[in-house]
């Protein structure tokens, strides 16, 4: 392993390597505090330290291929986003340290043994919070107080999604509220689950916290908009792309607070004793022009809790 206190000895300059779910483009909010993180902490692209990206451009099939280019260029660490991707990187090595970013359950996925004690390869932040499925739908039960049905869609890929999606169908339940449940895999998917939901009519869709659906925020945004279709989504960029609500931690700290454990093990810190990191802060954003176009009024409580409000 690479120890950024001896480069200036060796000659030798750390190389990182980050392994994006979406494009670059795509996740600029998210990328952009990750470099100001390693900046602040003394780590400047191109002058003292090497970093390889690579972007799946929201095809998880391409994860192998992408990964294997990464261990080929001689990795120090591995930063990556999401459950699929982190899961993927695990598989493929069991030595180079991997740096993950919000990961919803990285023990009940196999990624780390505790929380406090991840053992393994492996460190970073996880998204996980307690009941944050029922919570999103709490929330727009406030906004559309009548509302009996809403679509959720998923990606049955990520094991994470899995135990998200059964949150989200448990909480509904207990508000006497039916799912329609859409797993989408890939964009090619997405037709078909428009179709249902034209079909089907629900009240709401709601679109879980999966990177495959950052990278497809656009097209889902503009017909949920099109079709009246309010949510409460994990993203704010769904937000910022036409969605009504999101609630969730705040991933671009997230991003930024990851340079953090790259520090750590670039100067000889091992993964299996860096305690895996939980959100500590929850953001609302409301977009009232999205809630003027489909036609809701949000109420004055749910307002006056936003920490942004897109007008």
């Amino acid at each position: 392993m690479f120890f950024f206190a001896d480069a200036q000895q060796t000659g030798k300059v750390p190389r990182i390597c980050f392994l994006g779910n979406s494009s670059e483009t795509l996740e600029a909010k998210l990328i952009a505090p990750f470099r100001e993180g390693l900046k602040s902490l003394g780590y400047i692209e191109g002058k003292n330290t090497s970093i390889e990206w690579r972007w799946a451009e929201g095809n998880y099939q391409r994860f192998p291929v992408l990964i294997s280019e990464l261990i080929a260029s001689k990795c120090d660490v591995v930063v990556t986003a999401g459950t699929p991707a982190s899961l993927a990187v695990k598989k493929a090595t069991d030595t180079i340290p991997l740096v993950m970013i919000a990961v919803g359950d990285p023990v009940g996925t196999g990624l780390i043994a505790s929380l406090a004690h991840p053992g393994g390869n492996v460190t970073g932040l996880t998204s996980v919070a307690s009941d944050l499925e029922g919570k999103r739908l709490e929330l727009l039960r406030e906004v559309v107080p009548k509302i009996s049905q809403i679509a959720v869609i998923w990606n049955p890929i990520s094991p994470f999604q899995v135990i998200s999606e059964k949150e989200m169908q448990d909480a509904a339940r207990a508000l006497n509220i039916k799912v329609l449940s859409l797993g989408v895999k890939r964009e090619d998917d997405l037709p078909a689950a428009f179709a249902a939901l034209v079909k089907e009519k629900p009240g709401a869709l709601f679109v879980l916290a999966d990177r495959l659906f950052l990278h497809l925020r656009s097209r889902l945004m503009e017909f949920a908009v099109k079709h009246r279709l309010p949510g409460v989504h994990a993203y704010v960029e769904l937000v910022e792309a036409g969605g009504l609500m999101s609630y969730g931690p705040n991933y671009g700290e997230m991003h930024r607070r990851a340079a953090y454990f790259v520090d750590r093990i670039l100067k000889g810190a091992k993964p299996a004793d860096l305690p895996v990191e939980q959100p500590t802060k929850f953001e609302l954003v409301i977009n009232l022009k999205t809630a003027r176009q489909i036609g809701l009024t949000i109420p004055p409580n749910v307002l006056t809790r936003a920490d942004r409000v897109i007008r």
